[in-house]
């Protein structure tokens, strides 16, 4: 009889991770996984009030110009920076002692249940006007919640890790929006709307616990809070100030400004796409969000490669070119018409520049940040990233659409994408890129600190 087979001996001091290939080891440590969570939990109210809605409102028959005027509620997204210094310097009464990023995390964790809940009991044939007043109230509700999911993001990830970090936390962002877009089509094909909104509000809780797992981020802990009315008025100032000073600021800022209005304007359109083209409810679950999740973990991993191999100045130019490039695909699949195949092709290209563009350009946008202003400057970087883009959705894609037909409204925002490419090419070849990025991550650093 022979001996039972024993397991190899475990060597003091080695971990399970340090058994894991070298290139895989950065997306297991604490940090880079907190900042997946956090994702998750921050593509909830988009997609509630995004393709969701957006569904919602198109099987209910409601005219393409007031869909489309939805993707106003967006708009608080865009102006968020204007409340950003307030989750800055203002401590929440009762959960101070918890810290001044984990109380914000669960303040809004809780009002964007209660926002999507309310939202999705309302009857967009009956109560249209009381629907885009929830909508509006998500989206408040969801842009605050980002607020302090990414400033507790940028200040638990080390300098070193934003690349990583930003790559898991695009992971989390699809999860969640994919998950709760798919989640809510399943649920109310069967259940109903107001039933899928409600059961959709889980997607909340993983940032929540994250704010329990991970407590207070140690590099805000560094930076001394705001103290007094006339410190926390500062606060809606500074934060610009600081930034405007830097070299090459008002480039930057034209860019963040327009390097994103033709994709914003291409994918908050999509949903009507299909719906027009008589794709079912099960239909856009695989190949929208199926699919598409599968195409986006693709491209966030060779965006982490693209990254680590070429750098971050490359990396964000070679996903503005794809980016822009991938709304031809669904020129094309409007051109073809109702076909599964064409949809997963245009699902997949364009989630895969996607992915593949979340890891450089949120990495980049991070790395902008003074940690002693994380939440209020992040919060305008990513405003000014999808604002016009917004507006545009909101105020003409319905007419341009009924105008131009799909396929040349497609082509229409590939065109609008190139000045945002062509303006970063030159932002690369005269240094401004790197420069401005460079001296924020050094400005950025704690004091004294290891990093």
């Amino acid at each position: 009889m022979s001996s039972p087979a024993h397991p190899p001996p475990r060597v003091p001091g080695v971990s399970w991770t340090d058994r894991l290939p070298a290139g895989v080891r950065p997306y297991v440590e604490p940090a880079p996984l907190a900042a997946a969570a956090l994702g998750v939990s921050s593509g909830l109210a988009f997609a509630m009030i995004g393709a969701t809605l957006t569904t919602r409102l198109a099987q209910y028959g409601i005219r393409k110009g007031a869909v489309t005027a939805f993707a106003l509620t967006f708009l608080a997204y865009n102006i968020k920076f204007l409340w950003a210094p307030l989750v800055d310097a203002v401590a929440i009464p009762g959960l101070a002692r918890f810290g001044q990023r984990r109380s914000w995390l669960w303040a809004t964790g809780l009002a964007v249940m209660l926002a999507v809940a309310y939202l999705g009991s309302l009857d967009p044939a009956s109560a249209l006007p009381q629907l885009a007043t929830a909508a509006l109230l998500v989206g408040i509700a969801g842009a605050t919640f980002d607020i302090v999911i990414d400033a507790y993001r940028i200040e638990l990830l080390a300098p070193h890790q934003l690349g990583v970090g930003s790559g898991m936390s695009q992971y989390g962002w699809r999860i969640g929006a994919a998950g709760a877009g798919a989640v809510a089509l399943i649920v109310a094909a069967r259940a109903g709307w107001s039933v899928a909104y409600a059961v959709c509000t889980v997607f909340a809780v993983p940032a929540m616990l994250t704010g329990v797992v991970m407590g207070e981020p140690l590099r805000r802990s560094a930076v001394a809070p705001a103290t007094g009315a006339v410190e926390a008025l500062r606060g809606f100032v500074s934060p610009l100030a600081e930034f405007l000073r830097r070299r090459g600021a008002l480039v930057v800022l034209a860019f963040v400004l327009i390097h994103k209005v033709g994709d914003t304007l291409a994918n908050l359109t999509l949903r009507l796409l299909f719906a027009d083209l008589g794709f079912t409810n099960d239909e856009v679950a695989f190949y929208d969000v199926g699919i598409g999740f599968v195409a986006l973990l693709a491209g966030v991993f060779s965006g982490g490669v693209v990254y680590t191999a070429l750098g971050m100045t490359r990396a964000v130019f070679i996903s503005l070119v794809l980016m822009a490039a991938s709304n031809l695909s669904f020129a094309a699949l409007a051109a073809a018409g109702h076909s599964n195949a064409g949809m997963a092709a245009a699902i997949g290209f364009e989630n895969f520049s996607s992915g593949l563009g979340g890891v450089a350009v949120v990495a980049y946008l991070s790395a902008l940040c003074h940690l002693r202003f994380t939440a209020t400057q992040y919060a305008l970087l990513s405003a000014l990233a999808s604002i016009a883009g917004r507006v545009l959705t909101g105020t003409t894609a319905g007419g341009l659409i009924d105008a131009m037909g799909y396929v040349q409204f497609y082509v229409f925002t590939t065109l609008v994408a190139v000045p945002g490419v062509v303006l970063y090419g030159w932002m690369v070849q005269t240094g401004l890129a790197t420069v401005t990025s460079a001296d924020a991550g050094r400005e950025g650093l704690v004091p004294g600190g290891d990093d």
